[in-house]
C-alpha cells in the first residue's frame, strides 16, 4: 500500500453520554492514490465531516487506523500528527476560516512562515495571483465578496503545495456561479500541483466531477 498517499483500515468511531453510545462511524475502509479526486457524499449528519476530521488526525477513531504518506497517524503525539498535518495536509472549508486582522497575503502567508520559509511573501504573492486576487493582497477579509474570501482560502490550502488537500462542503456558503469558478479552480490547482483532493459534499454535480465517490449511509460506505 506504499503508493497510497492515506489509507483508512477499519475505522470505526462512537461516542458516549448520558443516553447511551452512540456509533457516528461503522468499519470505514478505503484508499487513495497520489492525484486522486474523490467525493464523500451522503445526507447531513451520516459522518463525513467526521470521517473528514479523523483523515486530518483531528478527530481520533474509536478504532482503526489511518495511514497519511504512509505514517500511522494515531501512532504519533499530538505534537507529531501536527507537524505532518503542516506538512502534507491542506484544508477548505465553508466558513473560509480566514483571519480577519490578517490580509489576504497574511494569510495565505501564515502557513509558509510558519514552516519557515524565506520566500513566504513572494509565493503567497504568486499564488493569489494565480487564484486571480493579485489587485486584492492588501484587503482584509471583511472587504472581500464569499467568492474572494474562498479564493484567499484555497491560495492559504494549495501554497504549501500538500499532498492532501481536504475540503468541507467548499461551495456551501456560495451562490451558484462563485461556487462553479472555486470548484473550477480547485481542480485547476489538483491537476498542476499533484494534490489529492479529498471533497466532502452533498452536491451531486461537484461528486460527479471528482474521479470517484464514496457514499456514506448511517456511518457505513454504502
Amino acid at each position: 500500500m506504499s503508493d497510497c498517499i492515506i489509507s483508512v483500515e477499519h475505522v470505526f468511531k462512537s461516542v458516549t453520554d448520558s443516553t447511551g453510545t452512540l456509533a457516528i462511524l461503522r468499519d470505514i475502509d478505503f484508499s487513495l492514490a497520489p492525484k486522486e479526486t474523490v467525493a464523500i457524499v451522503g445526507a447531513s449528519g451520516s459522518g463525513k465531516s467526521t470521517l473528514l476530521s479523523i483523515l486530518a488526525g483531528l478527530d481520533t477513531p474509536t478504532q482503526g487506523t489511518v495511514r497519511l504518506a504512509g505514517q500511522d497517524l494515531f501512532a504519533l503525539t499530538e505534537d507529531q500528527r501536527a507537524a505532518l498535518r503542516a506538512e502534507k495536509v491542506g484544508f477548505v472549508f465553508q466558513s473560509f476560516q480566514l483571519l480577519g486582522n490578517l490580509t489576504a497575503l497574511e494569510n495565505v502567508m501564515l502557513p509558509l512562515e510558519l514552516a519557515g520559509r524565506r520566500d513566504a511573501r513572494q509565493t503567497a504573492k504568486d499564488m493569489l495571483a494565480r487564484v486571480g486576487l493579485a489587485q486584492r493582497l492588501g484587503h482584509y477579509p471583511k472587504v472581500l465578496s464569499g467568492g474572494e474570501q474562498q479564493r484567499v482560502a484555497l491560495a492559504r490550502a494549495f501554497v504549501v503545495q500538500p499532498a492532501l488537500l481536504l475540503a468541507d462542503e467548499p461551495t456551501g456558503s456560495l451562490d451558484f456561479a462563485t461556487g462553479e469558478t472555486v470548484m473550477a479552480l480547485m481542480f485547476d490547482l489538483n491537476r498542476e500541483l499533484g494534490t489529492t483532493l479529498v471533497l466532502v459534499t452533498h452536491d451531486k454535480a461537484i461528486a460527479a466531477r471528482c474521479q470517484r465517490a464514496i457514499t456514506i449511509e448511517a456511518g457505513c460506505i454504502v
